[in-house]
């Protein structure tokens, strides 16, 4: 679960700087409780500037903030963030409204677009503000469908560490990860050695995190079947977001991979002692070049296997 301030809340809804004040602690003292979870609340930089009375802007409206209080805060929207908008995953194009307001380029359309992709988002807001709901029910508009998401939203410290204490905590090893994988992800099928690949390798939080959103979404994946055994459409959108194109996160191997390495890409059964899978389906992280490999065609009355998790098998 990561966490993002929401920009929308801070509209310049506040007429004394002591009501600012006051709200601006109240979100200082959340991000100081998520980062006891190991957590940051990730912000955009322009609420650097963005307008916190109706005719002041936040440079002007912290210094009224104590030496300490400004400093902690405009080093955080300034300088450490860290920013979720340098490395936005929803673009710019995409419709997302929320209550009717265009939330496109705001961190509920960012929020709202991770969720639908497996990302598990939650967001922050101000109070006072007119962002005090929670859930908070977003609309994605395309030229094809609308969907509509989600997105659980705090605004008070305690009930946010009651949510932070419920949750697993951040991955922290290669072990974390295939612990939270194999408890979570039932439906899938990990092999016993699986995971294995990975011993060696230094571990990057960033890069776990990457393996873990694949495995949400193949898990995800293994469920969007209704009960005549066809996939829904939530699958064939899955599908097409997830498994097509050429920055797709799951692809086949080429023809040239399967011939040469046709010996690196068969593995034991999970299950059948004696018997082989060739696995040519598989999950990709480019950076660095790790990949999952799984049994394929997923269907809606055979088991899901996953079978390696580690780097790159095919490499010329």
């Amino acid at each position: 679960m990561e966490l993002i301030f929401n920009d929308c809340s801070i509209h310049g809804q506040f007429h004394d700087l002591t009501t600012f004040r006051d709200a601006i602690g109240r979100v200082m003292a959340i991000r100081r409780i998520a980062r006891r979870f190991r957590r940051e609340l990730q912000c955009h930089r322009n609420v650097a500037n963005a307008q916190v009375t109706p005719t002041l802007i936040m440079p002007q409206a912290v210094k009224d903030l104590s030496r300490d209080e400004r400093r902690a805060l405009m080093q955080w929207l300034t300088r450490l963030g860290p920013f979720w908008d340098e490395i936005q995953e929803h673009s710019s194009d995409d419709w997302y409204e929320c209550n009717g307001d265009i939330v496109t380029d705001t961190a509920v359309g960012e929020a709202a677009y991770c969720i639908l992709r497996g990302i598990h988002r939650r967001l922050v807001s101000m109070t006072p503000s007119s962002w005090t709901t929670s859930p908070l029910s977003v609309v994605w508009h395309d030229n094809r469908d609308t969907r509509r998401v989600d997105v659980l939203n705090y605004w008070d410290a305690d009930e946010l560490q009651v949510a932070l204490a419920a949750t697993a905590a951040p991955l922290a090893s290669w072990t974390d990860l295939e612990v939270a994988a194999r408890s979570l992800y039932r439906d899938l099928t990990f092999s016993q050695d699986s995971f294995e690949p990975l011993n060696g390798l230094p571990f990057a939080k960033g890069v776990a995190e990457n393996l873990f959103q694949r495995l949400n979404i193949l898990h995800d994946f293994k469920n969007c079947f209704d009960e005549r055994g066809e996939r829904t459409s939530r699958g064939h959108d899955t599908y097409q977001q997830h498994f097509t194109g050429d920055k797709a996160w799951f692809s086949d191997s080429t023809d040239w991979e399967k011939l040469a390495f046709r010996q690196e890409l068969t593995f034991p059964h999970p299950v059948h002692t004696g018997e082989y899978l060739f696995c040519t389906w598989h999950g990709k992280v480019k950076t660095p070049q790790l990949r999952i490999h799984f049994s394929w065609p997923i269907r809606a009355n055979e088991p899901l296997y996953v079978v390696y998790i580690g780097p790159k098998i095919t490499k010329r």
